[in-house]
């Protein structure tokens, strides 16, 4: 009866952390879709934050960033033993959740009635938001990495591969957003990178289930 417990306690965490991925890309594109006035290709996603139903954003970011945490966790009773790649996970979802709790400032044009281009000064909130999601990405990224290289020593060719991929996709779309936010490239590449972080993530949880993660 022990043993069943211990082994059904991580598998439900790890299956509940696993709809952090869900709901943030599902949320996500929904309000993209119909939010007036917003357009993927100029607009992040933060800027949802905003206007009429903008706390459905807010509230998103910090449900998913929670259970990310709790994936983390989850992910450690389930066997994972690298410290650096538990650690970016948590720092991860710590860093989505902090971001959700502080607002995107308004810009080009969104919500409808705001001026066009960068506002003139940035609020403390946005400043923090920006710096809770950058700590975020870094941490998502080392994580990445850390497993792309233990799936590669175990010979797990395959999940090496798919971390590694997002590992330097996550960066590349961080770069882009430091030397052009606003660009219809560039955001873009970054709610590619977005999705690509959450599903490597969503499956990356349910692989635990049954299969160790170290």
């Amino acid at each position: 009866m022990t043993t069943t417990t211990q082994q059904s306690a991580p598998t439900a965490l790890l299956t509940t952390a696993a709809l952090a991925g869900p709901l943030y890309v599902g949320i996500g594109t929904i309000e993209a879709i119909v939010r007036d006035g917003f357009d993927i290709r100029r607009h992040s996603l933060s800027l949802l934050a905003n206007g009429a139903g903008g706390w459905i954003h807010s509230a998103m970011m910090v449900l998913t960033g929670l259970l990310t945490v709790i994936g983390a966790f989850a992910l450690r009773r389930a066997g994972l033993r690298s410290r650096w790649a538990f650690g970016g996970l948590a720092v991860y979802g710590a860093g989505v959740a902090a971001a959700g709790l502080m607002r995107a400032d308004p810009m080009d044009g969104f919500p409808i009635g705001t001026p066009p281009g960068l506002p003139e000064t940035v609020s403390w909130h946005s400043f923090g938001h920006i710096i809770a999601g950058m700590i975020g990405f870094i941490g998502l990224i080392i994580a990445c990495l850390v497993l792309a290289r233990r799936f590669s020593r175990e010979g797990n060719t395959g999940w090496s591969r798919f971390s590694l991929i997002t590992g330097i996709v996550y960066f590349l779309g961080l770069v882009g957003l430091g030397a052009g936010s606003g660009t219809t490239f560039v955001n873009l590449g970054f709610s590619v990178a977005v999705i690509l972080g959450w599903a490597w993530l969503t499956l990356l949880l349910l692989h635990a289930r049954t299969e160790e993660v170290r």
